[in-house]
C-alpha cells in the first residue's frame, strides 16, 4: 500500500471513539466484560493500521496530505478536519496506539473492583481518539480540538474517583493550569491566522519568511517570536514545563494506568509534538529557540530534585517525567527536533513500563504507595522486579538501552549548540543524569532490595490504621494481564534505541516533517559527523561522562538506602531548609493559591460588588427596575468567582471575535 487509503486512516481515531461511546453509554447494557473487549478491539484496530501505515511510509515513502470535511467556510479562511501523514504522524499514531493498547489490557486487572469500571475505559478509548486527532491533523484548528479534548478527558481521569477530595483539587488544578497555557496557544494560533489568513500547515509554512519580516503592530517585537513563544506556551502547559509543571505531579491521584498513559506516553509529549510540527516557524526565531532551551533546562534539573525526596512510589515516576520532559524540550531548543522525538518515542516506553510497574507494585502492597512501607520485593514479584529493573535502567541511559540512544543524543546537541543559553542547559543536562540515576535506583532499592517493612509498615497510610489483620499480607505476583503489558513494554525499552536512532535521527525517516535552518542552528549536523552507528555509539558511551555520573548516581543511592542508611538520614537533618523548600516545590503552590488565585477572587469579587451590586441595582435599577434587573441577573450569572468560568468566556469572547473579524474582512 505505497497509497494510504482514507478509509483505512479514517478508522484509526474512530475505533477508539466507536468503543468509548459503547462502553460509555451503553456500558450498564454490554456489562463489563463486553466494556473492555469493545474497547480494546477498538485499539487494537488503530494500532494494527497505525503499525502498517509506518510501515508504508517508513519503507515505500507513503504520504498523505487532504482534507476530510470542511467545517465551515468564512470568505477564504477554511475551517476543516484533514490528515496529514510523514513520518512523524506514524511514528506518534504507533506510540500512542501501542501503549494505549497495553494500558487498556493491564485496566482489566488494575481497576477490577473499581465500581467505575466501564467509565474508565469509555475515558480511556476516548482519550485514544482525542490524541490520534491531534497528531493526524494538517491544520491548526484540528490540533487545536485534540488538544483540548485530551486536556478534557485528563481532567475526567485525574478527578476519576470524584469522591476524593484530594482527586477533585487535582483535577481542577490540573484544568485551571492548562487554562493558562492554551490561552497563549490561542493568541499564538489567532496571530497566525490574522497574518496569513490561513489555518492549514503548508500554507502558514510557506509564509514564513513573509511572518519573519514583521513586527507586532505598535510594537518593536519581531512578530515570528511573539508567535513562536505563545505557542510555546500552550507546550508549556500541555508538557509541563517550569512553572506551568505544577499539575503534573497531583494528577497521580488519578488510577495508575491512566498515569502511564496520559503522564508518561502521550498527552504530555503533545507540546513537544506541537513545537516539532511547527519546527518551521521556530527555526525563524533564536529568541523563541533560547527561551525554550532556557524552560527546558530548569524543568530538567529542578523538577529532578524533588524527585529525590519523594515517597510515594508515583510521586517519584512523576517528578522524573518532568524531567525527562525538561530534557526534550532542551533539544527542541537547540533546534535537533529529531533527538526530542526520538526521546519522546524512547521515553513512552520505559515510562510507561516503569509506572505500570509501580502500579503491579501498588497492587500487590494492596494499594500502599509509600516506598517505605516496601523493600525485598523482588523475591514475591518476580516478573514486576526484573521488568521495573530494565525500565530503570533505560531511564537512567545504560549504554545499549532505549533511553541510552535519545539522552546522550540530546546532551551532544546541547553540546554542539551556540545559543546563549547553551551553557547553563549543557550543565542542566549533565548534572541531570546523576539526579536522574539517583533518584531511579532510590526507588529501586528501597521498593525490590533490603528489609521487608511491609510486615509492620513503618508509615501507616490512612487505609491501614482500621485494618487489623493487616499486617501479614504477603505481596503477591500481579495477574497475567497485568504482566504481559510490563513484558511487551520491556521489550521496546531494550531494543527500540538500537535499531531506530539510524533513520530517525540521520535517516529520511522525518526529514519532510522537521525543518531545520543547518546554517544557523548546526546541532544535528555535528552529532551526524560523530555517529558511526548504534553498536558504536554504545561502546564509546561507556567512556564518556555521563555513564560515569549514572554510575555515580546508582552507587550513591546503593549505599545511602541499602548499606547505610544513617547517610541520608544525616543530610536530612544538615539540609533541612533545602528539604522544606523541596517538599513544599519550591513554594510555587502557595504562591500560585495565595497570589495569583487570590488576584482572581478579588478580581471576581470586585466585578460582582462594584459592577453588580452598586452600579447596576444601585444607580439604575431604581430608574428602570425590570430591564436592569434582568441584565444584573445575567451578568451575575457570569461573574461566579471561579476562574475557570472566565477562562470559558475568555475563550468564547475570543471565538466571537474571530468570528466577527472573519466577517468584517470578508
Amino acid at each position: 500500500m505505497s497509497e494510504l487509503s482514507l478509509n483505512s486512516l479514517l478508522a484509526v481515531p474512530l475505533a477508539p471513539l466507536v468503543g468509548s461511546i459503547a462502553a460509555g453509554l451503553f456500558g450498564k447494557t454490554i456489562g463489563r466484560r463486553g466494556a473492555h473487549l469493545i474497547t480494546i478491539l477498538g485499539v487494537l484496530i488503530s494500532f494494527i493500521i497505525s503499525a502498517m501505515t509506518l510501515h508504508a511510509v517508513a519503507t515505500e515513502g507513503a504520504r498523505f496530505n487532504q482534507t476530510v470535511y470542511e467545517w465551515m467556510t468564512l470568505g477564504s479562511l477554511k475551517m476543516e478536519v484533514g490528515f496529514l501523514v510523514d513520518g512523524l504522524t506514524a511514528m506518534m499514531m504507533c506510540v500512542v496506539t501501542f501503549v494505549s493498547l497495553m494500558v487498556h489490557i493491564y485496566t482489566i486487572g488494575y481497576m477490577e473492583e473499581d465500581p467505575g469500571y466501564q467509565r474508565f475505559f469509555s475515558y480511556i478509548s476516548l482519550f485514544t481518539f482525542s490524541m490520534l486527532m491531534l497528531v493526524m491533523s494538517n491544520n491548526l484548528l484540528q490540533l487545536f480540538f485534540g488538544w483540548e479534548a485530551v486536556g478534557l478527558v485528563s481532567y475526567l481521569l485525574i478527578g476519576f474517583w470524584f469522591k476524593k477530595p484530594t482527586a477533585i483539587f487535582a483535577n481542577m488544578k490540573a484544568f485551571l493550569v492548562n487554562r493558562v497555557g492554551d490561552f497563549g496557544f490561542i493568541l499564538g494560533i489567532g496571530l497566525i491566522l490574522s497574518y496569513t489568513g490561513s489555518l492549514s500547515y503548508n500554507e502558514i509554512f510557506s509564509k514564513g519568511s513573509e511572518l519573519a519580516a514583521m513586527t507586532l503592530p505598535k510594537t518593536d517585537w519581531s512578530l515570528i517570536t511573539v508567535i513562536c513563544i505563545c505557542l510555546f506556551i500552550g507546550a508549556m502547559g500541555k508538557s509541563a514545563q517550569f512553572p506551568l509543571h505544577v499539575w503534573l505531579p497531583d494528577s497521580m491521584e488519578g488510577p495508575t494506568p491512566i498515569s502511564a498513559l496520559i503522564h508518561a506516553a502521550t498527552m504530555v509529549t503533545a507540546g513537544i509534538f506541537m513545537v516539532s510540527r511547527m519546527s518551521p516557524l521556530f527555526e525563524l526565531s533564536d529568541a523563541a529557540l533560547n527561551f525554550i532551551l532556557v524552560i527546558g533546562s530548569i524543568t530538567a534539573l529542578f523538577m529532578g530534585f524533588l524527585g529525590m525526596i519523594q515517597n510515594d512510589i508515583k510521586r517519584v515516576v512523576a517528578y522524573s517525567t518532568l524531567s525527562q520532559l525538561g530534557y526534550m524540550t532542551v533539544a527542541l531548543g537547540v533546534s535537533a527536533y529529531n533527538v526530542a522525538l526520538f526521546h519522546l518515542m524512547t521515553h513512552a516506553f520505559f515510562k510507561a513500563l516503569l509506572f505500570l510497574g509501580a502500579g503491579s507494585v501498588i497492587i500487590g502492597m494492596h494499594h500502599d504507595q509509600d516506598i517505605r512501607n516496601m523493600g525485598g520485593l523482588w523475591k514475591y514479584m518476580k516478573i514486576t522486579w526484573i521488568t521495573s529493573l530494565i525500565g530503570s535502567l533505560a531511564l537512567i541511559g545504560t549504554p545499549f538501552f532505549s533511553g541510552f540512544y535519545s539522552k546522550d543524543s540530546i546532551i551532544e546537541a546541547v553540546h554542539a549548540s551556540h545559543l546563549p543559553a547553551a551553557g547553563f542547559a549543557y550543565f542542566a543536562v549533565i548534572v541531570g543524569v546523576f539526579v536522574t540515576a539517583f533518584y531511579s535506583f532510590r526507588m529501586y532499592f528501597l521498593v525490590f532490595h533490603g528489609k521487608e517493612h511491609f510486615h509492620h509498615k513503618p508509615f501507616p497510610g490512612e487505609h491501614d490504621h482500621h485494618d487489623d489483620h493487616g499486617h501479614d499480607h504477603t505481596p503477591h505476583e500481579s495477574p497475567w494481564v497485568v504482566t504481559l503489558p510490563l513484558i511487551l513494554l520491556a521489550i521496546p525499552s531494550v531494543l527500540i534505541g538500537y535499531f531506530t536512532i539510524q533513520p530517525e535521527l540521520f535517516g529520511g525517516f522525518l526529514k519532510d516533517a522537521v525543518t531545520v535552518n543547518l546554517a544557523a542552528h548546526p546541532a544535528m549536523e555535528e552529532l551526524a559527523h560523530e555517529f558511526h552507528g548504534a553498536t558504536e555509539m554504545a561502546l564509546h558511551g561507556f567512556t564518556t561522562l555521563p555513564f560515569f555520573l549514572a554510575l555515580a548516581g546508582v552507587v550513591c543511592a546503593y549505599v545511602f538506602y541499602m548499606v547505610a542508611p544513617q547517610i541520608p538520614a544525616m543530610f536530612a537533618k544538615v539540609l533541612r531548609p533545602l528539604i522544606v523548600i523541596g517538599e513544599n516545590k519550591y513554594f510555587l503552590d502557595w504562591f500560585n493559591e495565595n497570589v495569583i488565585a487570590a488576584g482572581a477572587r478579588l478580581l471576581g469579587r470586585g466585578l460582582w460588588k462594584v459592577g453588580d451590586v452598586t452600579l447596576i441595582d444601585g444607580l439604575i435599577v431604581n430608574g428602570s427596575a425590570r430591564l436592569v434587573g434582568l441584565i444584573g441577573s445575567l451578568v451575575r450569572l457570569f461573574q461566579t468567582g471561579y476562574l475557570y468560568h472566565y477562562a470559558l468566556v475568555m475563550i468564547l469572547g475570543v471565538f466571537a471575535l474571530m468570528t466577527w473579524f472573519a466577517f468584517m474582512h470578508h
